[in-house]
């Protein structure tokens, strides 16, 4: 299989998930910028969309969008429980999640990430997110991660997409839950090894 990526973005979400999994897999790095791969393929001839991540499957097949990839590589490493069976009420409720993950917060961060954002609006996008992530603060009281005592590929979308907090002024120290969320997953050997091989550790 090919993940392609680009360093810190959503696609470190499936990228820890594919080490979690053990699933051998080939990284290829895709610029969100100049939308090309090191060799200098056109991006938008592998995702229409011009988006990562992409997973392509050993059979050529493609898939896109994050929450979906994710679920694919749980539903292969089946004894990793990485996601709950399907068909079973937890499946639901992963799914609940990965969407809550990929429009409230994810999707709320766009405008931050968008230079041609007016700096009077971006406080409200801060505000609007500040309140998404202390709801989730309350969900994780008591409890190691989103599910419960097992990780699941919500945790890491959860914990890639609440890292990007640092670098446009959304400051979730205030939050002791995700703080200790976040550092349980940052401890992670796949997360350790994921976020090395994409640059953002050294």
């Amino acid at each position: 299989m090919k993940l392609y990526y680009s360093p810190g973005a959503c696609s470190l979400s499936p990228h820890i998930a594919l080490l979690e999994a053990g699933l051998k897999f080939e990284l290829v790095l895709a610029s969100t910028k100049s939308k090309k791969l090191a060799d200098g393929t056109d991006f938008y001839t592998i995702n229409a969309k011009g988006s990562v991540p992409v997973l392509e499957l050993d059979n050529g097949e493609r898939l896109t969008e994050g929450p979906a990839i994710v679920q694919y590589i749980a539903d292969q490493a089946p004894d990793k429980n990485l996601a709950p069976a399907n068909g079973t009420m937890a499946r639901y409720r992963l799914q609940e999640w990965l969407n809550f993950i990929t429009s409230e917060l994810h999707k709320g961060f766009s405008p931050l990430f968008n230079p041609a954002t007016t700096e009077e609006y971006k406080p409200q996008v801060r505000a609007k997110l500040a309140e998404r992530f202390a709801w989730v603060n309350e969900q994780l009281e008591g409890k190691q991660f989103l599910m419960g005592e097992q990780f699941s590929v919500a945790d890491a979308y959860l914990f890639v997409v609440s890292n990007w907090g640092q670098y446009v002024g959304v400051d979730v120290a205030g939050y002791p839950n995700l703080v200790a969320f976040r550092a349980r997953v940052a401890a992670r050997p796949a997360v350790i090894a994921a976020m090395k091989a994409e640059g953002l550790l050294k």
